[in-house]
Protein backbone atom coordinates (compact mmCIF):
# COMPACT_ATOMS: atom_id res chain seq x y z
CA UNK A 1 0.00 0.00 0.00
CA UNK A 2 2.03 3.20 -0.87
CA UNK A 3 1.40 6.41 1.15
CA UNK A 4 -1.05 8.14 -0.85
CA UNK A 5 -3.32 5.07 -0.18
CA UNK A 6 -2.62 5.12 3.51
CA UNK A 7 -3.55 8.93 3.39
CA UNK A 8 -6.58 8.48 2.07
CA UNK A 9 -7.86 5.48 4.72
CA UNK A 10 -6.54 7.64 7.65
CA UNK A 11 -8.69 10.40 6.29
CA UNK A 12 -11.71 8.01 5.49
CA UNK A 13 -11.17 6.76 9.23
CA UNK A 14 -11.20 10.10 10.74
CA UNK A 15 -14.65 11.03 8.77
CA UNK A 16 -16.42 8.15 9.78
CA UNK A 17 -15.61 8.88 13.47
CA UNK A 18 -16.55 12.39 12.80
CA UNK A 19 -19.98 11.28 11.48
CA UNK A 20 -20.03 8.78 14.24
CA UNK A 21 -20.11 11.10 17.13
CA UNK A 22 -21.98 13.94 15.80
CA UNK A 23 -25.12 10.81 14.60
CA UNK A 24 -24.84 9.78 18.34
CA UNK A 25 -25.04 13.06 19.61
CA UNK A 26 -28.26 13.79 17.49
CA UNK A 27 -29.65 10.99 19.52
CA UNK A 28 -28.44 11.39 22.46
CA UNK A 29 -30.14 14.80 22.12
CA UNK A 30 -33.45 13.51 20.26
CA UNK A 31 -34.17 9.98 21.70
CA UNK A 32 -34.68 10.91 25.55
CA UNK A 33 -37.78 13.10 24.99
CA UNK A 34 -39.61 11.38 22.49
CA UNK A 35 -39.38 8.47 24.81
CA UNK A 36 -40.62 11.09 27.43
CA UNK A 37 -43.73 12.50 24.79
CA UNK A 38 -44.39 8.79 23.86
CA UNK A 39 -44.88 8.44 27.67
CA UNK A 40 -46.95 11.52 28.20
CA UNK A 41 -48.80 10.20 25.15
CA UNK A 42 -49.85 7.04 26.71
CA UNK A 43 -50.68 8.20 29.96
CA UNK A 44 -53.36 10.80 27.99
CA UNK A 45 -54.72 7.81 25.69
CA UNK A 46 -54.40 4.44 27.66
CA UNK A 47 -54.81 6.10 31.02
CA UNK A 48 -57.03 9.27 30.79
CA UNK A 49 -54.86 11.51 32.00
CA UNK A 50 -55.15 15.46 31.48
CA UNK A 51 -52.62 17.17 28.05
CA UNK A 52 -50.90 19.26 30.85
CA UNK A 53 -49.09 15.84 31.18
CA UNK A 54 -47.32 16.82 27.96
CA UNK A 55 -45.53 19.77 29.83
CA UNK A 56 -43.64 18.29 32.41
CA UNK A 57 -43.01 15.19 30.04
CA UNK A 58 -41.89 17.66 27.83
CA UNK A 59 -39.64 19.30 30.37
CA UNK A 60 -38.15 16.14 31.78
CA UNK A 61 -37.26 15.29 28.08
CA UNK A 62 -35.00 18.02 28.04
CA UNK A 63 -33.56 18.29 31.07
CA UNK A 64 -32.47 14.12 29.95
CA UNK A 65 -31.13 15.09 26.72
CA UNK A 66 -28.87 17.44 27.97
CA UNK A 67 -27.87 15.12 30.75
CA UNK A 68 -26.62 12.78 28.14
CA UNK A 69 -25.64 15.02 25.84
CA UNK A 70 -23.03 16.86 28.75
CA UNK A 71 -21.97 13.54 29.68
CA UNK A 72 -20.94 12.23 25.76
CA UNK A 73 -19.10 15.79 25.90
CA UNK A 74 -17.24 14.88 28.72
CA UNK A 75 -16.80 11.71 27.40
CA UNK A 76 -15.26 13.27 24.07
CA UNK A 77 -13.09 15.55 25.80
CA UNK A 78 -11.30 12.93 28.31
CA UNK A 79 -10.60 10.61 25.31
CA UNK A 80 -9.33 13.89 23.49
CA UNK A 81 -7.25 14.51 26.27
CA UNK A 82 -5.95 10.85 26.57
CA UNK A 83 -4.71 10.87 23.04
CA UNK A 84 -3.01 14.25 23.30
CA UNK A 85 -1.38 12.94 26.12
CA UNK A 86 -0.37 9.89 24.50
CA UNK A 87 1.30 11.54 21.87
CA UNK A 88 3.30 14.25 24.06
CA UNK A 89 3.98 11.40 26.75
CA UNK A 90 8.10 10.61 26.47
CA UNK A 91 8.37 6.94 27.01
CA UNK A 92 11.93 4.62 28.02
CA UNK A 93 11.46 3.83 23.58
CA UNK A 94 11.19 7.31 22.48
CA UNK A 95 13.13 10.28 23.35
CA UNK A 96 12.77 13.71 22.52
Amino acid sequence: MDKHNKNKMLMFSGFMKNITLVTQFGLSLLMPLLMCLGACWWLVTKVGLGAWVYIPGFIFGLGSSFMVAYRLYLSVLKKEEKEKKKRTSVSFNQHV
